[in-house]
């Protein structure tokens, strides 16, 4: 069960919001926003939904790679803002890409959901003739409340992704990970929640399912992020027989600057070590971890070789950690 990253790719909206733009729609200033967050502007989809976000990234990779539909053999999307209920967003990707030899199928972890996905799709990289497609994709903001400013102004739309072969262990990209899940503060971060409000036996015509914004515990999600996260990474590292001091880059989700930098206090490392894009695109949840990926190397500031941490945190509570040799 080895893999290595071949291809890396991004898909966002064209259509960029600032942090000016949101005082036209709410209380608050480009000040506020940027000292409070580190956020600039974000994306912001018009119409395209999470599945065709999805679909430009696996095109893309495909692209790239030069691989053929045919050899797909699963696509995963790890995503808290699908299309529909059912079927999957991975689903509807898989049979617009024409890759009817794969299966596929999301996975619903928030900001984690990038690396749960990567720990899944481990076990499908068996042999080098195996291709996995594994996409984070958001529009976070068809669930945003625009009049709350405490949550609207953080979050932005994308995509993106990578595609996993299989290898053998000497030259495998996966060194390590560790998954964690707080379910005891699953209230804290809650986006979608479709409550039972009546019995609706016998009620021809009518549905039930309503389905409520994005929210948050701003102050317990700060505190679990700077707080546990940090001890996290320390122990996934220390559990792979890794110092902190040998990992060339920290990929951690990019929810906000303060919080990033207080991360690298914590663990004594440089900020260099944390690249952010944040300042661009904002929360994008699961789309976080792959887009900053996909920067990195597009820049090479991440090269073949380099040991990079993807750490991702957010809903359920999760943290998810990975450890990987680009």
């Amino acid at each position: 069960m080895a893999f290595k990253i071949i291809e890396t790719a991004s898909a966002l909206p064209a259509n960029i919001v600032t942090n000016d733009d949101l005082t036209a729609i709410m209380e608050t200033s480009n000040e506020w926003i940027e000292s409070r967050t580190g956020i600039l502007e974000r994306r912001i989809s018009e119409t395209e939904n999470t599945s065709d976000l999805c679909l430009r990234v696996a095109q893309t990779l495909l692209d790239k790679s030069g691989i053929a539909v045919s050899q797909i053999k699963a696509i995963i999307v790890a995503t808290m803002t699908p299309d529909y209920y059912t079927p999957s967003t991975a689903a509807i990707v898989q049979g617009r890409l024409g890759a009817d030899q794969a299966f596929a199928f999301d996975i619903s972890a928030a900001c984690s959901g990038f690396t749960y996905a990567l720990s899944a799709a481990r076990g499908y990289v068996q042999t080098p003739d195996d291709y996995v497609l594994v996409i984070g994709g958001e529009v976070i903001s068809k669930m945003l409340d625009w009049s709350d400013r405490s949550t609207a102004v953080l979050f932005g739309d994308g995509a993106a992704g990578v595609l996993l072969q299989g290898t053998t262990a000497d030259q495998e990209s996966w060194v390590s990970e560790k998954l964690i899940t707080i379910g005891t503060e699953s209230d804290q971060l809650v986006s979608g929640y479709a409550p039972v409000k009546r019995p609706n036996f016998g009620q021809v015509g009518q549905t039930q399912v309503g389905i409520d914004f994005f929210k948050m515990t701003g102050k317990a999600i700060y505190q679990f992020s700077t707080r546990r996260v940090p001890k996290a990474i320390e122990a996934a590292v220390l559990e792979a027989g890794l110092t902190l001091d040998q990992i060339d880059h920290f990929l951690v989700h990019q929810a906000n600057s303060r919080l990033i930098t207080k991360m690298a206090s914590m663990l004594d490392q440089p900020l260099t070590k944390f690249p952010m894009n944040l300042q661009h695109y904002g929360n994008t949840s699961a789309a976080s971890i792959p887009l900053l990926l996909a920067e990195q190397v597009e820049t090479n500031q991440i090269k073949r070789g380099d040991l990079c941490v993807l750490c991702g945190f957010g809903g359920g509570l999760t943290i998810g950690i990975q450890i990987i040799r680009y």
